[in-house]
């Protein structure tokens, strides 16, 4: 009877084998696949081992140029770019220079066109002074066109330079006729032959004095 149970209990059972042989062969094949890595990656490692330094440092140059090539194609592009820009750029400075000019050029026609038109009623008063007949006193009448050229000319901003007698000449906006003997300190201004004329910062005709000698 108890060689029966003993021999019963060394006996395995269908369900014991039924759970220990899938972890046995999970074993098996865990050990497989890690050995089969193993195996790729020394294969690797003595592909890598096989090549020459020469052939390792061509194939990392050839990367390192295409590198450069990539980057070189993008900053031609830029650079097409930036010159196409400033191109534009430039043209549409010079088409703004010449509407300036134009604007400009307009402009001083206009002004030309209006003190020709403020003049011309001047020279009608003296034409109609010089019809009078011989006896006729025209004092008057050149006297009143003198008055209306003086009023266009300031109407156009222009002034009339008359420096005092015993002031200093300057240079800029008078011109010295000749020295003479005066009274006066030396190297003033004795008498004002002819007026200059300014119109704004530019002097347009200077005036023309006599200064007493030193």
């Amino acid at each position: 009877m108890s060689d029966d149970a003993d021999a019963a209990a060394e006996e395995p059972t269908d369900a014991e084998d039924a759970v220990d042989t899938p972890a046995e062969n999970e074993v098996d094949d865990g050990g497989a696949e890690a050995n089969d890595g193993e195996t790729e990656a020394d294969a690797a490692g003595e592909e890598e081992l096989d090549r020459s330094p020469i052939e390792r440092v061509a194939e990392y140059d050839e990367e390192l140029a295409e590198e450069l090539r990539e980057e070189r194609s993008d900053y031609e592009e830029r650079i097409d770019d930036l010159e196409s820009k400033l191109t534009r750029k430039q043209a549409d400075f010079q088409n703004f220079k010449k509407r300036q000019q134009k604007k400009l050029e307009q402009q001083q026609a206009r002004a030309t066109e209006d003190l020709v038109e403020s003049l011309l009623p001047v020279r009608d008063n003296l034409a109609r002074a010089l019809e009078q007949d011989g006896d006729a006193d025209i004092r008057e009448g050149v006297e009143g066109t003198l008055r209306e050229l003086d009023r266009v000319l300031d109407d156009e901003g222009v002034e009339r330079i008359e420096p005092e007698p015993g002031k200093e000449p300057d240079p800029e906006r008078h011109e010295v006729l000749m020295r003479v003997e005066s009274d006066r300190p030396a190297g003033t201004i004795e008498e004002l032959y002819r007026p200059g004329y300014e119109m704004g910062e530019k002097v347009i005709r200077t005036a023309q004095v006599t200064v007493s000698e030193e």
